[in-house]
């Protein structure tokens, strides 16, 4: 059927173009007003112009660590595809309707030209283009490069200056290109309606099928629709499908009477029904199976000067410059904390639970998941913004991570030489001494005399490192940050990335080591893996390659600091490892690999969190009334079906992040933690518990007097308890 490019000599070189215009328009078709033509053609000096072609927007592709498409970003819908993957009756079509003599005139059909012209003069204005598929293709490429409304408008205007300078483009254009390249260019770049652009685009969101698979009558659909692609946009109803069908049936005619398809085959192909499909085109973090990672990709792109010198070149890269996009997210591992937010938390309860899974050593985003939908259909309980990520990466303002926080302060006792088994006497409650008691990092005095923190239920007395840890101690904590200094405490977890989801300054208050400062699951994963890579701090990391529609690959690798003296971070790890056994989690359990974490409920159960580690993966999971937290409390609800008196972090966060890291670690061969420093770390120093009858039993289990110098500890872990029920006095911020 597709007889232009190979049936027809080609004839007109386009370098001659100039001359043929003036020589063919002064006949006298136009008379006088022909002969004005010509004389303002000769002013202006006709010739070639060399059109300067930025590439076409084309779709960005997001895609997984194991290749799996994510999402796609885009301005305009296109794919482009080679001549050959695009069908004859698609070419024929095209060519039949909206310029014939395609394979015979050069730059200009002079012919059409002549008779535009000539409507034009009577007319006393530019009433009709004549344009051939090679004016229509500059056009397009003028209209597509504009970057202002002043440019858009001039690629456009009805104007014989705009027409003039269109054509000096086309002449060049048809010196560098065959005419079969011109026709890829024109098809590749058209706008069908749909939101779809180019001939791939529009076939899949027309009939479901690729521009290489197209039929007769859906070819002649297609090129029917690039002469007015809103009026005839079946996507907007009824109306404008019968127009489209209308156009359709005049391209059937007209293959006909040009001799491209037979009468015969013209009818039956009129008598065949529109069979507009409305495909949904593949869109953005909307439509994508993992939303939340998603909206993470697209604001890291956006605002990281990484992927381009400014916002706008930035934008414009990834919704125009046809990338493929690999990232950090391994598929394995999101649905292992899918499946566990959704065992503990439906889409359908007022809190909202979201995890985040980070790799220790390398900060990458291995998992995000949420237990609301994204979207924003109230009625669908769904949720509009990113609920596992700050405020930079399209999230809220998080919530308090209470004693999660705990953990940096044991990190500033351990690096100003605690050992482990120093220790301090824990009160039923805590007041500060005097308001400088407490500085913040600007040197201010900030300490509460008038307040009083207090454990509720907590039982005081002598608490050591690891027994005020795994209890989560309240006035321990407190009496602990006023020993090593509230400025260090804040440095400490500044230094392992800890920063307010709101993007604000941490608040530098007394109470910061009880969680005041409100974060995201993605923060918190990520300071507990820099513990777990033995005090290596690596920035979150969603995106490790970008390929360009010319296939050149950019890497990004990861960005790693030494945050904590090695020896640190192990003692760190080895006293968290002790909550899932004499601590806040051992009703829940331990993953029967070495691990490590730390519970967090927030004062009056606003919040509840579970932070944890192995050496291989780091996880961080929240919990909290989106509607407001501090209004909204967790307790008294139901949640998962299932319900609670009160929530804690051991109630629903742990066993979330249990559940989880037992099936993504699944297959994983078990990483050890590395041995404390003894000589360092072990026993106690000037802090060592004073003597009592009834001493705790070491981590080896057997007791010891504080006259050698050697550990001693207190019992303080009582029964295992049910956690979804049990009061875990120790885990509030008052």
């Amino acid at each position: 059927m597709w007889r232009r490019g190979t049936k027809i000599a080609r004839l007109a070189a386009a370098g001659a173009a100039a001359g043929v215009l003036v020589a063919a328009i002064a006949i006298p078709a136009v008379g006088g007003a022909g002969a004005g033509f010509v004389a303002a053609a000769e002013e202006v000096n006709l010739a070639p112009a060399d059109l300067t072609e930025p590439p076409p927007a084309e779709v960005t592709i997001v895609r997984d660590a194991k290749g799996g498409e994510i999402a796609r970003f885009y301005e305009e819908y296109r794919e482009v595809v080679g001549f050959d993957e695009i069908s004859p009756e698609m070419k024929t079509a095209i060519v039949s309707i909206e310029d014939f003599r395609f394979y015979q005139h050069g730059a200009i059909d002079i012919e059409g030209t002549l008779r535009a012209l000539a409507t034009n003069l009577r007319s006393g204005g530019v009433s009709q283009g004549g344009s051939s598929i090679t004016q229509q293709y500059v056009k397009q490429v003028l209209f597509n490069a504009a970057t202002t409304d002043e440019d858009r408008h001039a690629a456009l205007e009805a104007s014989y200056a705009r027409k003039l300078n269109e054509l000096r483009y086309a002449m060049g254009i048809e010196e560098k290109y065959t005419k079969d390249q011109i026709l890829e260019k024109y098809l590749n770049i058209a706008y069908f309606g749909a939101s779809a652009y180019g001939v791939e685009a529009a076939a899949k969101r027309f009939f479901g099928t690729h521009a290489a698979d197209l039929t007769l009558p859906q070819a002649a659909t297609l090129a029917g629709a690039v002469q007015d692609p809103n009026a005839t946009d079946p996507n907007l109803g009824r109306a404008q499908r019968d127009r489209l069908l209308k156009r359709r049936n005049v391209v059937l005619d007209r293959m006909a009477e040009l001799g491209e398809i037979t009468a015969d085959q013209a009818a039956r192909a009129k008598a065949t029904k529109l069979g507009y499909k409305g495909t949904r085109l593949p869109g953005g973090c909307e439509s994508s199976k993992y939303p939340y990672f998603c909206l993470y990709v697209r604001q890291e792109v956006l605002n990281n000067p990484d992927f381009g010198p400014t916002a706008k070149a930035r934008l414009a890269r990834l919704n125009r410059g046809g990338l493929t996009i690999t990232t950090t997210l391994d598929p394995g591992m999101q649905a292992a904390a899918e499946r566990a937010v959704a065992r503990y938390v439906h889409p359908s309860d007022a809190p909202v639970a979201a995890q985040a899974l980070v790799q220790p050593g390398t900060g990458a985003i291995r998992a995000m998941a949420a237990s609301r939908r994204y979207g924003t259909k109230a009625a669908r309980n769904e949720i509009s913004y990113n609920v596992v990520a700050d405020t930079a990466h399209g999230g809220g303002i998080g919530f308090q991570p209470g004693s999660t926080m705990k953990t940096f302060t044991l990190i500033t006792a351990l690096k100003q030489g605690m050992k482990l088994d120093d220790g301090l006497a824990a009160g039923a409650g805590y007041r500060a001494p005097s308001y400088a008691t407490f500085k913040n990092c600007a040197g201010q005095s900030i300490g509460d005399p008038g307040h009083t923190v207090t454990n509720d239920e907590g039982s005081p007395g002598w608490k050591t490192l690891r027994s005020g840890t795994w209890n989560s101690v309240n006035t321990f904590f407190m009496e602990l940050e006023e020993r090593v200094g509230l400025c260090d405490t804040v440095k400490t977890a500044k230094s392992l990335g800890v920063r307010r989801a709101d993007g604000k300054k941490l608040q530098e208050y007394e109470t910061f080591t009880l969680g005041i400062n409100e974060s995201d699951p993605v923060t918190i994963a990520t300071a507990y893996a820099a513990i777990a890579a033995r005090g290596e701090y690596c920035a979150p990391m969603a995106v490790t390659r970008i390929t360009g529609r010319d296939g050149e690959n950019t890497r990004y690798r990861p960005k790693c600091r030494q945050a904590l003296d090695p020896a640190v971070a192990d003692a760190t790890a080895e006293v968290l490892s002790g909550v899932f056994t004499k601590g806040t989690m051992r009703g829940v359990g331990g993953l029967g690999r070495d691990a490590a974490g730390k519970t967090g409920t927030t004062d009056d159960y606003a919040s509840a969190w579970f932070a944890g580690f192995t050496p291989d993966l780091a996880g961080a999971v929240s919990l909290g009334d989106p509607r407001g937290s501090q209004r909204y409390k967790l307790t008294g609800v139901t949640i998962g079906g299932r319900y609670y008196g009160s929530v804690q972090g051991a109630s629903i966060p742990g066993p979330i992040w249990l559940d989880t890291m037992l099936s993504a670690l699944r297959g994983v061969p078990p990483t050890a933690f590395t041995p404390v420093d003894t000589a360092r770390f072990g026993g106690c120093a000037e802090n060592c518990r004073p003597e009592e009858k009834d001493p705790e039993p070491t981590a080896t289990g057997i007791p010891e007097t504080p006259a050698t110098g050697s550990p001693v500890t207190e019992t303080t872990a009582p029964a295992a308890e049910t956690p979804e029920v049990t009061l875990d006095p120790g885990d509030l911020l008052d």
